[in-house]
């Protein structure tokens, strides 16, 4: 008996040797592939897997197959107007295919990374500077369709893109600023003007239905006449030119007059 263990000993012992040494745990979420002699051979699954041969077999990958995140760094682009922005983007991708992935390119990582940059620019590149501004979702759809169609030969999936920013150069960005300031003042002016103008006409109305229409206007000039008088003298700086509030107000009483003939009319 003692014999015939100290012969199957080690039978056992390089049996269970070269079972240990031919299994390989591949983590979930993960895939590999085993070459033999620098040629594939086959894919291992996650888990516990068999047959992979010490010194003949070798694991030549082991890539996650779960959805990665790509963010991709500022990059320079020009738009259709010749504006030069900075653009950056985040792509969302997923391994379907691992042989592909690793045997159809050199570097999937770096190839989809350049693939993006590329995109990127060509699509900006097709835009003018407000088209970017209102079309954010249309950009993300484009690279989206563009960079499933192209990686699609690499075993791979772009599942998102989100492009982050857009910003133009720091002078665009204050010409902008100015130009929204004016376009805001100018709508304030016009809003004022407007408000101006229906006052005077409520006035006009309301003089008209008053018998004491002249004596009336008479005191609404002096009034104002005083105001723009006290404010004017606030200033050190201005050139007062007075006029006199009778001539005012028979040119404001004729005013009136003129209107009401032409609506009796």
């Amino acid at each position: 008996m003692d014999i015939l263990l100290s012969i199957l000993a080690p039978i056992i012992l390089v049996a269970f040797g070269y079972t240990v040494g031919t299994t390989k745990v591949v983590q979930e979420g993960n895939e590999a592939l085993v070459e033999r002699f620098g040629k594939y051979r086959k894919k291992l699954d996650p888990g516990l897997n068999y047959n992979v041969v010490p010194f003949i077999d070798k694991i030549a990958v082991e890539e996650s197959t779960r959805e990665q995140i790509l963010d991709i760094e500022p990059q320079q682009a020009i738009t259709k107007d010749n504006v030069q922005v900075e653009v950056d983007a985040i792509v969302y991708w997923q391994i379907l295919d691992m042989y592909k992935a690793f045997y159809a390119v050199d570097n999937v990582h770096e190839a989809i990374e350049n693939l993006v940059m590329t995109t990127l620019r060509s699509t900006i590149g097709q835009m003018e500077l407000d088209e970017t501004y209102a079309s954010r979702d249309r950009i993300n759809q484009n690279l989206l369709q563009q960079l499933d169609d192209a990686s699609a030969d690499w075993g791979v999936k772009v599942m998102r893109v989100e492009v982050q920013e857009i910003k133009p150069p720091q002078t665009i960005i204050d010409a902008l600023e100015k130009e929204r300031a004016a376009k805001s003042e100018k709508q304030a002016k016009i809003l004022q003007a407007e408000g101006t103008v229906e006052s005077i006409q409520m006035i006009s109305k309301a003089l008209q239905e008053q018998a004491n229409t002249q004596k009336v206007l008479q005191f609404l000039i002096a009034q104002r006449y005083v105001e723009a008088n006290e404010k004017l003298s606030e200033s050190n700086n201005s050139k007062v030119v007075f006029m006199d509030p009778k001539a005012l107000s028979e040119a404001m009483t004729d005013l009136l007059q003129t209107e009401s003939v032409g609506e009796s009319n």
